[in-house]
């Protein structure tokens, strides 16, 4: 058993938005399914995740190595190479996403901005509540966005089933425990590299920045 040291993997703002995220998830299906609130509630929650998913995208660029999608995202020959080598037992355990991970990732966050964006034009059936945008195309535009709104949520959790199953899978499978780096950051690991973290002023200024677009597109359907 080879000697392991422990280092930090996920930054602060990482670990933060993936947890707030599952939590508005959650709020925002429990209001639409579950009416645990107003739907006038699941129109901010929308409202917060579109801002949270605009953070990732650009701490997808601008944050720690980890974070950075040019730390994660591989190419088909290396995603195909890795899935061999889990195949047959060979993979082995490393800091970041693995290849066929960096790629669920971007699935989730696409799956997520088709679901927020929709949601700006999408009004229930009753008409009673709506994006801000709704009013702003035609009946059967919102429509459409709203059918996509509704199919695209279907998808989402299909996706999240899948990312629960492959925790799991490295959990009792691989003893890859997946949940405590997100939580506190650190991993154990055989070989530590060197790995570069962006300040968490950083993060504070691009969070702001993703919350002031998304304020500014809120208000200007709302205005138009």
């Amino acid at each position: 058993m080879p000697n392991t040291s422990r280092v930090v993997v996920w930054d602060l703002p990482t670990r933060l938005f993936h947890w707030t995220l599952a939590i508005l998830i959650l709020l925002q299906y429990g209001t639409a399914e579950w009416h645990w609130l107003s739907m006038r509630w699941h129109v901010w929650f929308g409202y917060a995740t579109l801002a949270l998913l605009l953070f990732r995208v650009i701490w997808g660029f601008a944050g720690s190595q980890t974070s950075r999608f040019g730390g994660f995202v591989r190419g088909p020959a290396r995603v195909l190479g890795y899935v061999r080598d889990l195949a047959a037992q060979r993979a082995r355990t490393g800091v970041g996403h693995n290849p066929l991970g960096g790629w669920s990732v971007l699935a989730m966050l696409a799956c997520l901005l088709v679901q927020t964006v929709t949601g700006l034009f999408a009004s229930n059936r009753r008409h009673t509540e709506f994006g801000p945008w709704a009013d702003r195309v035609s009946q059967d535009w919102s429509r459409r966005l709203t059918e996509i709104h509704e199919i695209n949520q279907n998808l989402l959790l299909v996706l999240i089933a899948l990312h629960v199953a492959a925790i799991l899978f490295y959990w009792i499978g691989k003893q890859d425990n997946l949940i405590g780096p997100m939580l506190h950051g650190h991993k154990e690991v055989a070989s530590p590299p060197s790995l570069r973290f962006a300040s968490s002023v950083r993060a504070l200024c691009v969070l702001a920045f993703a919350a002031l677009v998304v304020w500014l597109v809120v208000l200007a359907g709302s205005r138009i």
